[in-house]
C-alpha cells in the first residue's frame, strides 16, 4: 500500500464492511451530505460560510436572482429585472408569491433592510468589498427595489445570486425558499415550498421531492455514500480527494467541476527573507506545478498566472518574467538568490506555510516542501490560521471579473499594486476599469505578492439518480436542481 493511504486505513476498514454500493430507491428522500460544519447550521450570521452552511442557506434563502443547475441566473425572489442609466440602475420586481414560512408575504421593505445588513463592510459577508459599488439599495413601491450604483457594473447579478446575498431572517433558516427546513435528529428535513397549481392546499410532497441534510466530515460523507445510505456529497476539494480512491467510489458517481479562482501562496508576511522581491520569485520558480497537482488528480491542470484568462481585464494574463525557464532553470536561479541572502544574512532561512488539514493537504504540503528544500529553504507546516509568512489560499471566483482576482492577490501587496487595485474598484467606465486590472494584474505578477499553482480542485459525489445535477465553474450545485422533478 502507498503511504499516502496508510492514514485511512480505519476508513478502508470501515468500507469494507459496508453492505454494498447500491443505489438508493427512487421513491425515497435524496438525502444529502455537505462537507463542513454539522453545528451552527441555523444561524447563518454566525461567521464566514463552509460549505455545508452555504448549501443550506442557499436551500431555504434566496436572493433576489440565484444560480440554476448550470451556473447561471435565473430568478430568485425577483420575477424580472430590468437595467437602466447605463448599467448604473438595477430595478428588481419581486414574485407575488413569495413568503416567509408563516405565510406572510415578502415585502420590498424587508428585502432592502436584508441586503443593506449583509452588504455592510463590518459584516461576515466575504463579498462585501466588492459591492461597494452599491450607492443605494431602495424600496420604490411594496413590490419593487432599485439598486443605485456608483459606477456601471455589468457582473452584478452574479454577486446578487450567491447564498451570501440571500435574503433571510436574522439569525434563523427562515428564507422564502425554494425549500422550508425543519431540524429531525442529527440532520434537517427540506421541503419543497408549496407552489401555485401545486393542488389542494397542504398536500404534502411525494418523498422524492424532499430532502435530508446533513453537515458533516468528509470522512463520514464519504463513507456514507460508499454504503448507500446517501445520494449525494458537495463542497468536496483537494484537501480530502484521497478519501475517494480509499473508499472505492464508482467513478460514474464521482464528478468534478472546472473550476476558476485561486490556488496557490499568498505572500502575508513581507519582512526578512521575503521583503525581497527577488525571494519571493525564487519560492514561485522553485515549485514543481505539475508534480503538485499531479500527486492529487492527473486531470489537475497547473497554471503561472494570476489571472485564469483574459476575462474583463484589457490585457492578457501578465506572465512572470521566469515562464520561459525550464524548471532546472528556474531552481538554479532561485538557489543563487537563496544563496545571496544567505551571505549577506548567515543563518538559516525558515518559512512557515499555512495550510489546511487533510490528506490532500498533506500531499501538497509534501511537494512543496520538497520545493523549498531545493533551493536551500526549511519549511514549517502550521495550520491554516496560524502565523505564517506563506498561506495556502484555495478559493473560487464568486463572479467573473479579473478584479476579484488582482483584490484577492493583494493581502498584502506593493503601494503601486494596492493603488492600481483600488483604481480599479473605482474606475469611471469599463474601459478605464478594464485598464486599471491590466495594470494591476501585471504590477501583482512583478510584485509576487501571489504565487499561484493550479485552479481550486472541487468534487462532488452524485446518485445517478439525481439527473438534473451539472458541473459548473462555481462549483455550486443548487439542491433544488438535483432531480428533474424538483423546482
Amino acid at each position: 500500500m502507498r503511504p499516502r493511504l496508510s492514514c485511512l486505513l480505519p476508513l478502508l476498514a470501515l468500507a469494507a464492511c459496508s453492505s454494498g454500493t447500491g443505489q438508493r430507491r427512487d421513491d425515497t428522500a435524496v438525502v444529502v451530505s455537505a462537507i463542513g460544519a454539522s453545528s451552527a447550521l441555523a444561524d447563518p450570521d454566525a461567521g464566514p460560510l463552509d460549505p455545508a452552511r452555504r448549501a443550506l442557506l442557499g436551500a431555504t434563502a434566496q436572493g433576489l436572482v440565484r444560480f440554476d443547475a448550470a451556473g447561471q441566473i435565473e430568478p430568485g425572489l425577483a420575477e424580472r429585472w430590468i437595467v437602466i442609466d447605463d448599467g448604473r440602475s438595477y430595478i428588481f420586481r419581486l414574485r407575488d408569491d413569495a413568503t416567509w414560512p408563516d405565510g406572510t408575504p415578502v415585502t420590498a421593505e424587508e428585502v432592502v433592510r436584508t441586503l443593506r445588513r449583509v452588504i455592510a463592510p463590518r459584516t461576515h459577508n466575504e463579498l462585501a468589498p466588492f459591492l461597494a459599488v452599491i450607492d443605494e439599495i431602495v424600496e420604490m413601491t411594496p413590490q419593487v427595489i432599485e439598486v443605485r450604483l456608483k459606477r456601471p457594473r455589468p457582473d452584478l447579478l452574479k454577486l446578487f445570486a450567491q447564498p451570501e446575498m440571500a435574503v433571510f431572517r436574522t439569525g434563523k433558516l427562515d428564507g422564502s425558499g425554494p425549500f422550508r427546513a425543519s431540524a429531525r435528529g442529527n440532520g434537517i428535513v427540506l421541503r419543497p415550498v408549496p407552489q401555485p397549481g401545486d393542488g389542494e392546499d397542504g398536500a404534502a410532497p411525494r418523498p422524492q421531492e424532499t430532502l435530508f441534510f446533513r453537515g458533516e466530515r468528509a470522512a463520514v460523507a464519504v463513507t456514507r455514500f460508499r454504503e448507500g445510505r446517501s445520494d449525494l456529497v458537495l463542497g468536496g476539494s483537494f484537501v480530502d480527494w484521497p478519501l475517494i480512491e480509499a473508499t472505492g467510489i464508482a467513478r460514474p458517481n464521482v464528478r468534478i467541476d472546472a473550476t476558476s479562482g485561486l490556488f496557490g501562496l499568498l505572500v502575508v508576511s513581507r519582512s526578512g527573507f521575503l521583503a525581497d522581491t527577488a525571494n519571493r520569485a525564487a519560492i514561485a520558480m522553485a515549485i514543481d506545478r505539475p508534480m503538485v497537482t499531479h500527486q492529487v488528480h492527473p486531470d489537475w491542470a497547473p497554471t503561472e498566472t494570476l489571472l485564469p484568462a483574459q476575462l474583463d481585464s484589457a490585457a492578457p494574463p501578465a506572465q512572470p518574467g521566469w515562464a520561459p525557464l525550464d524548471l532546472g532553470q528556474r531552481r538554479q536561479n532561485a538557489r543563487a538568490a537563496v544563496a545571496a541572502w544567505k551571505r549577506a544574512h548567515p543563518g538559516p532561512v525558515t518559512l512557515r506555510l499555512a495550510l489546511p488539514a487533510g490528506p490532500g493537504a498533506t500531499l501538497v504540503w509534501a511537494r512543496l516542501a520538497e520545493a523549498l528544500y531545493a533551493i536551500g529553504i526549511t519549511p514549517v507546516r502550521v495550520g491554516i490560521d496560524d502565523p505564517a509568512e506563506l498561506k495556502l489560499i484555495d478559493a473560487v471566483a464568486p463572479y467573473d471579473s479579473a478584479r476579484w482576482f488582482v483584490a484577492s492577490a493583494c493581502q498584502p501587496c506593493s503601494g503601486d499594486a494596492q493603488l492600481l487595485v483600488e483604481a480599479g474598484r473605482d474606475a469611471p467606465d469599463l474601459d478605464a476599469r478594464a485598464q486599471r486590472i491590466a495594470e494591476a494584474d501585471a504590477a501583482l505578477t512583478a510584485d509576487v505578492a501571489y504565487i499561484p499553482i493550479a485552479q481550486p480542485f472541487r468534487w462532488s459525489i452524485v446518485a445517478l439518480r439525481l439527473q438534473a445535477w451539472q458541473g459548473n465553474a462555481r462549483a455550486w450545485h443548487p439542491l433544488n436542481h438535483l432531480r428533474n422533478e424538483t423546482r
